[in-house]
């Protein structure tokens, strides 16, 4: 498999509106980095506005970070919607593996309609599968060793794009599988850098057909930025790198994703 470095031109081209049911801790991150990167973020997580809503994007971006009855309620909306438009879902299982009544709410999400694509961390992802991941309350502190063997145990089994983030990112569909060696540490020094991950893989799946191609240029985007933002100036300090990752989704291009990017396919 030959990954296209098309991505970003791809998504600025279409604009995709991005409808998100997330969390209140990122929701403000994850919608400035949506308009950033060059999609519309649209953060409707009424349960009477959130099917309606739904119908009008290109893709749907569920979080279950900070979970209220009414956002339960406009997450099942939502994901009912998109499955009556044939609209890709992304879904961050955020603390399943931490609070086990989160896995009931997945598992009934997955009833009112399809998931395109899960991204977590490898301890969440586990915690899909029913193995039970090492987590410190919503991060992941698994040795990675099993991680491409459970990323590809639950794209089978939910026959979905599956991603986890880590020192090593794992993008799979069950059969073929991208590993991306690109990233800092900083991005383990700001709140929701994963959360910020998957509303960026919910902009390039509203842009394209294929999930799986969107899914490792939303994790090449992430990585990427996050390495250029670091080295610029005070970008070892969190805040300044903050603004730095901003500034790089605004500015990224297919060009220096190809020439940055670190890939390996399986």
């Amino acid at each position: 498999m030959e990954f296209k470095f098309d991505q970003i031109s791809k998504l600025r081209a279409k604009t995709p509106l991005i409808e998100a049911v997330t969390n209140y801790v990122t929701i403000n991150d994850c919608a400035n980095a949506i308009i950033a990167l060059g999609a519309s973020p649209a953060m409707c997580e009424s349960a009477d506005e959130a099917y309606d809503f739904s119908l009008i994007s290109n893709a749907v971006y569920i979080n279950i970070g900070t979970l209220t009855k009414e956002q339960e309620h406009a997450m099942l909306q939502a994901i009912k919607a998109a499955d009556d438009s044939n609209l890709p879902v992304v879904l961050d299982p955020v603390g399943c593996a931490a609070i086990p009544r989160r896995i009931g709410l997945i598992n009934k999400l997955r009833k009112f309609g399809n998931i395109a694509v899960v991204r977590g961390n490898l301890g969440e992802i586990k915690a899909l599968t029913g193995k039970g991941g090492k987590v410190r309350g919503v991060d992941s502190i698994d040795d990675g060793s099993d991680g491409i063997k459970v990323c590809k145990t639950l794209a089978n089994e939910w026959n979905c794009i599956v991603a986890a983030s880590g020192r090593t990112d794992i993008i799979t569909n069950g059969e073929k599988t991208v590993l991306i060696d690109n990233g800092t540490k900083m991005l383990t020094k700001i709140t929701g850098a994963g959360c910020i991950l998957g509303a960026l893989t919910a902009a390039f799946c509203g842009a394209e057909t294929n999930y799986f191609s969107a899914t490792v240029a939303s994790h090449l985007t992430m990585s990427i930025a996050g390495e250029i933002a670091a080295n610029k100036e005070k970008g070892n300090l969190p805040g300044s790198f903050k603004v730095n990752l901003f500034d790089q989704f605004y500015i990224l291009n297919d060009e220096t994703i190809k020439y940055n990017a670190n890939i390996k396919i399986d």
